[in-house]
C-alpha cells in the first residue's frame, strides 16, 4: 500500500484533441476521491507525443473541465509545489532518471534502427508471435556502447525487464494481478529525440508529484507491470492503482470510441446537456449510491465515492438514461435560469420576448436544450398541415363546420387570454355535442401542424389572435 500521508490524485490528459467523455468521467472520479479525503487533485499535461499535439488543445481541455464545474488544486495554469505541470517542460528530469537506470544496470542503450524493428515486428506477426523487442542490444559490450554514443549514433534507452520474475500489484477494483516478466517488452524509456515515452514520464512525474492513488481506464492494466518495475528500479513506493472499466457504445457493442459520432466532453454541452446532469450521469455509470438514489449532487458523490465499489464490468453509455436525467435537471431550473441557458439554442427568428413566453409551455417536455427549436418552431415559423390528419376521426363536412364555427367564435372573443379561450372553445364543443378528443386534436393540428404540443389553450394564447385565425382559415379548405 501507499505510504503517502495525503490523498493526491491526478488527471493527465494529452493535448492531442478534444477531451473524451470517458476521460471526463475518469477525471471526476479522481477529483471526488481527493475531495472525499481532504486531499489534492492535480491536473498535468502529458505532451510528450509532440507529433500528435493539436494547437490550442491545452486551453480547450482546461476550459471544458471548468465548464463541467470541476477545478484542480495544482496545474499548468496555477502552478503548485511540484511545477512545472507540463511534461515538455520537465525533459531534463526524465533524461537524468533514464541515465540513472542505465548506470544501475536496469536499463540499456539500444541502437536498432526503425527499419530493423519494423522487419522484426512483421516476422513476429507472420509467426503468430506477440511482437516485442528481441533484446539484441541488451548485452552489448560497454566499450562498444560508449564508442557508438561518442559518434552520436542515435540510441534509445530501454528498460531491462527481469525475464524470470513475476510482477505483482493490487488493483482496488480487480484485486491481485500477476504478470510474468517474460511477457513484458523491454520498453523504450527515452526516445532518440530526448523525449521520454509515456511509461517513464508518468512514473517519474507521479512519484515527483507525490501521487498516492491512480484511477485510470482499464486499457492501462497491461502497462501497469512496466510501471511497477520502474518504481522498483528507482526504489520508490508505488501508488495504489484502480483500473476502471471502459464505456460501451449506447448500442452495447464495443468500446465507446471517437469513431462512433461525437463523444468529446464539449460536444455534449454544445448539444444542450447540462454539466450537472452529465456529472450525475458519470457518477451512476458502474457505481451505485448507498441509498440507491439516481439524482444527487457533486458534494454527495464526493462524500460516498469509493473506487473499491466500482463494478469491474463495462457499462453501456445509456443515452436514454442521460436524456431522462438531463430533463430532471432542466425541470429544477427557474424559467429565468432556463432562459439564460437556452440563449445559444434559441434560433434567430424567435425573439427573446417570444422565447420567454414559450419556455413555460415546453419546460416539462424539454430533455435537451437543443430541442427548443423542434418543440417551439411552429410559434414563429410557417407550418405544414396534413389534410388527411385533419379528417382522420371525422367527416370532411364535420371538420369544415368545426373550423368555421371556431373562427367565428374566436373573431368575436372579448379577451385573448387562456381563460377566455378555454371558455369559448369548451362552450362551442358542448353546445354542438362534438367529441372532445377529436375536436381538440383538430384544433391542435390546425394551429400548430403537430399532434403533440404544449397545452392547447395556453398555446393558442401565445400564438396570438391573428396567427391563430390565419391558420384556422388556412386549414378550412384543406378539410375537403
Amino acid at each position: 500500500m501507499s505510504t503517502h500521508s495525503m490523498v493526491r490524485t491526478r488527471m493527465a490528459p494529452s493535448p492531442t484533441g478534444e477531451i473524451h467523455v470517458g476521460s471526463m468521467a475518469m477525471l471526476l472520479k479522481n477529483y471526488a476521491f481527493a475531495k472525499k479525503h481532504g486531499g489534492k487533485f492535480i491536473l498535468r499535461i502529458e505532451d510528450t507525443d509532440q507529433t500528435r499535439e493539436v494547437p490550442g488543445a491545452v486551453e480547450r481541455i482546461l476550459r471544458v473541465v471548468k465548464a463541467y464545474g470541476l477545478t484542480w488544486d495544482e496545474g499548468p495554469d496555477i502552478g503548485g509545489p511540484y511545477a512545472p505541470y507540463t511534461q515538455s517542460e520537465r525533459l531534463p528530469l526524465y533524461k537524468q532518471r533514464a541515465e540513472q537506470l542505465v548506470e544501475q544496470g536496469q536499463a540499456y542503450y539500444c541502437f536498432c534502427t526503425r527499419e530493423r524493428l519494423e522487419k522484426l515486428r512483421e516476422e513476429q506477426m507472420a509467426n503468430k508471435q506477440q511482437p516485442k523487442y528481441d533484446g539484441r542490444c541488451r548485452a552489448l559490450d560497454p566499450a562498444e556502447v560508449t564508442d557508438r554514443l561518442a559518434k552520436n549514433e542515435p540510441a534509445v534507452i530501454r528498460l531491462k525487464v527481469p525475464k524470470n520474475e513475476q510482477i505483482n500489484f493490487t488493483d482496488l477494483i480487480r484485486g491481485e494481478i500477476s504478470v510474468s516478466g517474460k511477457d513484458i517488452d523491454d520498453q523504450v524509456l527515452l526516445k532518440t529525440d530526448g523525449f521520454p515515452t509515456y511509461h517513464l514520464a508518468v512514473v517519474v512525474d507521479d512519484n515527483a508529484m507525490q501521487i498516492s492513488h491512480i484511477l485510470r481506464g482499464e486499457e492501462w492494466i497491461s502497462s501497469t507491470p512496466k510501471h511497477v518495475l520502474l518504481y522498483k528500479a528507482f526504489g520508490w513506493q508505488p501508488p495504489i492503482f484502480a483500473h476502471v472499466p471502459i464505456f460501451l457504445n449506447p448500442d452495447g457493442k464495443g468500446k465507446m470510441s471517437k469513431r462512433k459520432g461525437e463523444v468529446s466532453a464539449q460536444s455534449f454541452l454544445d448539444n444542450g446537456y447540462l454539466p450537472e446532469a452529465m456529472l450525475n450521469f458519470f457518477m451512476l455509470l458502474g457505481w451505485g449510491h448507498p441509498e440507491q438514489k439516481e439524482v444527487f449532487s457533486l458534494d454527495e458523490y464526493c462524500k460516498y465515492f469509493d473506487p473499491a465499489d466500482i463494478s469491474s464490468k463495462s457499462v453501456v453509455f445509456d443515452l436514454v438514461k442521460l436524456q431522462w436525467l438531463n430533463g430532471v435537471y432542466i425541470r429544477t431550473l427557474s424559467e429565468s435560469a432556463l432562459f439564460e441557458k437556452l440563449k445559444p439554442f434559441i434560433p434567430s427568428d424567435c425573439s427573446p420576448e417570444l422565447a420567454k413566453r414559450i419556455i413555460p409551455l415546453i419546460h416539462e417536455r424539454l430533455a435537451i436544450l437543443s430541442e427548443f427549436e423542434i418543440l417551439s418552431s411552429f410559434f414563429y415559423r410557417d407550418i405544414t398541415v396534413d389534410p388527411a390528419a385533419l379528417v382522420k376521426k371525422a367527416t370532411p363536412e364535420l371538420v369544415h363546420e368545426q373550423l368555421a364555427k371556431t373562427i367565428a367564435a374566436l373573431e368575436n372573443i372579448p379577451a385573448w387570454d387562456e381563460a377566455s379561450l378555454e371558455t369559448a372553445i369548451r362552450e362551442l364543443q358542448e353546445k354542438n355535442d362534438w367529441k372532445r378528443r377529436q375536436y381538440f386534436m383538430l384544433l391542435r393540428l390546425a394551429v400548430s401542424g403537430e399532434a403533440a404540443t404544449p397545452p392547447l389553450f395556453t398555446m393558442i394564447e401565445t400564438l396570438g389572435k391573428s396567427v391563430t385565425l390565419e391558420r384556422l382559415s388556412h386549414a378550412l379548405p384543406l378539410s375537403f
